[in-house]
């Protein structure tokens, strides 16, 4: 079988966990939802990178991307989390809309 006919599922997936992601993000407003779309949408580009690591030969390359990726996102979820927490102490919600009457 060719390799294109074999990656095609996984292209269509990146595709959808893309838009899926994106979607989340655009829409919603409670913080809790916004890190996990950000969540979804760094696993579209992480088998992004390593479908084109597999269609381009050099799977090396591309697995060390992914790993650097998921340190990169671990950390900005941690971060995105404290701040989450921080909010959520001050403000007892987690809407959105409530960070804009923030002073201080």
């Amino acid at each position: 079988m060719n390799l294109i006919t074999l990656i095609m599922p996984f292209g269509i997936f990146v595709a959808l966990l893309a838009v899926v992601g994106l979607f989340c993000l655009i829409v919603t407003r409670d913080m809790l939802r916004i890190l996990l779309a950000l969540e979804i949408v760094t696993k579209a580009v992480t088998l992004l990178l390593v479908v084109g690591g597999a269609v381009s030969g050099q799977m090396a390359l591309a697995q060390t991307l992914v790993i650097t990726l998921i340190v990169i996102e671990v950390v900005v979820i941690v971060v995105g989390a404290g701040i989450v927490i921080a909010v959520f102490k001050h403000t007892g919600t987690l809407d959105v809309r409530r960070l804009r009457n923030l002073k201080g």
